[in-house]
């Protein structure tokens, strides 16, 4: 479904317009600030994760009008304060997008992603208002995956990485070892540590050969869950509880999922 820029541009407007009277005239929403809007956000935000990792188009389209709302919320709390309002929001980021992409609105050459992504710190860095540091841009709210993933791009955008991927396998197996002594030696603390070193590494490995590692685990995530409920549901068929069953049985209808393709 295509719409011209006029019938877009009339869909935001009639947005702004709503939640101007629901500002006004909605005792929910007219009591609303940056903080108690900021973990609905958060939800939000998830909840369109979820739809897209699904490719659910019809919950996509929903869940990036709740999280406009959301940015739309956001600029007209600011405009009540003369912060700022859409405008400025729009403004900015149209501004930074231009910067950020000379080779396509400057006389910058980048034929690549790969080429484009070397230069996007080096860039940031040079901007105004940008970062101080090249890990300084990495939200300390992020998820501790997401967190890895990041810190290990940007160290990558400024040369600091493997020559060649196939050398982060030793250092994966280094960081196993490492656990398995500390497991072995009982110290739960440094066993710990340990772990969060082996998990960096396979991270580390996931973005080397491109895979989102976030992506991936989400993936068994509901791989495990669909073949569990499976499980579940052919043990109360069978008039049992998963908790009197043996693992000999279980592993036989998981494997029984397994073969179905779930």
């Amino acid at each position: 479904m295509k719409h011209t820029r006029q019938e877009q541009m009339e869909a935001f407007g009639r947005l702004l317009d709503i939640l101007d009277e629901l500002r006004v005239k909605c005792p929910w929403d007219r009591k609303q600030t940056n903080e108690s809007l900021r973990a609905n956000t958060i939800e939000e935000v998830y909840e369109l994760s979820d739809a897209l990792m699904k490719s659910d188009a019809k919950n996509i389209c929903k869940e990036l009008g709740d999280v406009l709302l959301h940015v739309v919320f956001y600029a007209k709390i600011g405009s009540e304060t003369d912060e700022f309002d859409i405008k400025d929001v729009c403004d900015k980021l149209c501004d930074k997008l231009i910067f950020r992409h000379p080779h396509v609105f400057g006389e910058v050459k980048a034929s690549t992603a790969e080429a484009v992504s070397e230069n996007w710190e080096q860039i940031k860095l040079k901007e105004k208002d940008g970062n101080k540091s090249v890990l300084s841009g990495v939200p300390d709210a992020l998820p501790a995956l997401i967190k890895a993933y990041r810190i290990q791009d940007k160290a990558r955008n400024v040369g600091f990485d493997w020559e060649e991927r196939e050398q982060v396998w030793t250092k994966v197996k280094e960081e196993i070892s490492e656990f398995e002594s500390e497991v072995a030696s009982m110290d739960k603390d440094k066993a710990e540590a340990e772990f969060g070193d082996v998990m960096f590494s396979l991270i580390n490995a996931a973005r080397l050969y491109k895979i989102n590692p976030d992506n991936a685990l989400e993936r068994t995530n509901q791989k495990f869950i669909r073949r569990f409920n499976y499980l579940e549901e052919h043990t109360i068929k069978q008039g049992r509880n998963l908790s009197d069953m043996t693992l000999p049985e279980m592993d036989a209808i998981w494997n029984e999922a397994k073969e179905k393709g779930l």
